[in-house]
């Protein structure tokens, strides 16, 4: 079975606008070989990103190439784990980033971005 890896919210708006050159070999190796997953968080936040003109598509229609393209599926774990995890993530205030994070470390899978803040914090970084 291949290892779980959760997909920040930056990677899959780079994945559907087709820009794998922001990917490192690494990132892209990852991708290949284990099940890419998001949080429910990576939804919201792309929508927010929608709402703001900073992408193209609602969540919708990213998830929704994203699972065509990379068989993505949104995670499912309980919230209430994952908001016991995110309480403890207390480096940052960013929500989504605190949820994300949160995702991952219930499950203890690895998280792909590149964000600095992320990757000084969460050990089971791949970038």
């Amino acid at each position: 079975m291949a290892a779980v890896i959760y997909l920040d919210t930056h990677v899959v708006a780079w994945l559907y606008a087709g820009k794998t050159e922001e990917l490192s070999d690494a990132c892209r190796q990852r991708l290949e070989e284990d099940e890419a997953v998001v949080s429910p968080m990576v939804v919201l936040e792309l929508d927010y990103l929608f709402e703001t003109k900073r992408v193209s598509e609602p969540a919708a229609v990213v998830l929704d190439e994203m699972r065509s393209l990379l068989a993505i599926t949104v995670c499912d774990l309980p919230f209430s784990n994952v908001v016991a995890e995110a309480r403890r993530q207390t480096w940052t205030r960013d929500p989504f980033d605190r949820i994300i994070v949160g995702q991952a470390a219930v499950r203890g899978a690895a998280l792909l971005t590149r964000e600095r803040s992320i990757r000084r914090h969460y050990p089971s970084v791949v970038w």
